[in-house]
């Protein structure tokens, strides 16, 4: 996905769940196959919100999504396009990774989208999509994409 194509989107502010689960509708409607996704932010940040909202902008029931902490990968297949959901958090070595055979899932016929991205960086595709999710208090969040690697205080790195 181009970049290009997220400047009406992002950065922006929410301000529920329900709105970070909207822009994740939106989102969803510019994913094409073999997009990747990679989420940055603390726990609770609302990644899983927004990866809900991708779900359910592919035609994914979002009630069925949830975090794969102890399985690493969810696949959902009954939407406009596949979607695999991965969740990093409880990953001991980048071998773990390897072993998913990421590489289908993020080269496939499928939308890939990666929480605790930060922990798979050097598998990451150049294409990926780097979102970061920053809790401001209450609802609030902050969600800005950047073509580097964030770092932790937001700022953009260089690769």
């Amino acid at each position: 996905m181009s970049t290009a194509a997220l400047t009406d989107l992002l950065p922006c502010e929410t301000d529920s769940p329900e709105a970070t689960h909207a822009l994740g509708r939106r989102l969803a409607e510019r994913l094409r196959p073999g997009d990747v996704v990679a989420l940055y932010g603390d726990l609770g940040a609302g990644k899983t919100q927004l990866v809900k909202g991708i779900a359910a902008g592919l035609g994914i029931p979002d009630v069925e999504v949830s975090s794969p902490t102890f399985t690493l990968v969810h696949e959902y297949r009954d939407g406009r396009l596949p979607l695999y959901h991965f969740d990093a958090y409880r990953l001991r070595n980048l071998e773990e990774f390897f072993d998913l055979g990421y590489e289908e899932y993020f080269y496939g016929d499928g939308v890939s989208v990666v929480e605790w991205a930060d922990r798979v960086e050097p598998l990451l595709p150049p294409h990926a999509l780097r979102l970061r999710l920053e809790h401001l208090g209450g609802d609030r969040r902050r969600i800005t994409w950047h073509e580097a690697p964030p770092s932790p205080d937001g700022r953009q790195a260089r690769l």
